[in-house]
């Protein structure tokens, strides 16, 4: 899942302004070995500040409606409110990724539920009391799929996200990365972002845009713990460490 940031105040540095730029950055994601487009016009960095619904969907609507027509890849909005997954669902958007896993506004579930589409539900452990990492994991993606259950989304449509960065330490996402696998038992798809994060900054000591290798080897440990998709920055590299990690985990290439 290649990241399209249509938002100036990215943590990682990598928005872009204005729709042809985020055409641009989508046709390179998928020229480079993409599978989905992810757009988002928000920053969800820690500390941010939300902007308006209205501004929101100012800067991904027509990004997605351009997106969409350029590249023949699902794309998905980064969004957590109904009012700006709506209009991104009209622009064409083909599935939604929830920071929130419906928590923090349930009309995206129902609009889920109507619209027929997937959805990534993700545990946000912000404003959270800490347990055990896996647990509160757990508890956190229970409680979305029991939203998502009760506003009729079936369960196949639902991919789910343990929450990378999103108010952990970073000895609390590396923990979380190795015990993967203990999510595997939910029967479902499991999506991580560790792009660029924090706790790569915290362990490699490198600011945002120099953290390459070391989100280099978390996608591969996340892929060897059972991921199926990881939400990258830089496309072409990882897209590499995915086919290889792929190859060792799961097999099936053939040369």
């Amino acid at each position: 899942m290649a990241i399209v940031n249509v938002s100036p105040d990215s943590f990682s540095g990598d928005g872009v302004s204005g729709v042809d730029a985020a055409v641009r950055r989508a046709e390179e994601a998928a020229e480079q070995g993409a599978d989905l487009i992810d757009i988002g016009g928000q920053s969800t960095r820690p500390g941010f500040e939300e902007i308006g619904a209205e501004e929101e969907i100012r800067r991904v609507a027509p990004a997605i409606e351009r997106v969409v027509r350029a590249v023949d890849l699902p794309v998905s909005v980064d969004a957590y409110r109904a009012p700006v997954v709506a209009a991104a669902l009209d622009a064409g958007a083909h599935l939604v990724n929830d920071i929130w896993g419906f928590r923090d506004d349930p009309g995206v579930a129902a609009l889920v539920a109507s619209r027929g589409v997937p959805a990534v539900i993700m545990h946000n452990q912000r404003g959270r009391d800490f347990h055990d990492v896996v647990g509160d994991i757990r508890a956190g993606l229970e409680a979305s799929l029991l939203l998502a259950r009760e506003a009729g989304i079936p369960r196949e449509r639902l991919i789910v996200d343990p929450g990378f960065g999103f108010g952990w330490t970073p000895e609390q996402s590396l923990e979380m990365l190795r015990r993967l696998g203990e999510l595997k038992d939910l029967g479902l798809p499991i999506l991580v972002g560790t792009s660029r994060k924090g706790a790569i900054g915290a362990v490699l000591d490198k600011p945002p845009g120099d953290r390459l290798w070391g989100t280099a080897a978390t996608v591969a440990v996340a892929i060897a713990n059972g991921v199926d998709i990881v939400r990258v920055h830089d496309v072409s590299p990882m897209v590499q460490v995915c086919r290889m990690a792929d190859a060792i985990v799961r097999g099936g290439w053939s040369g």
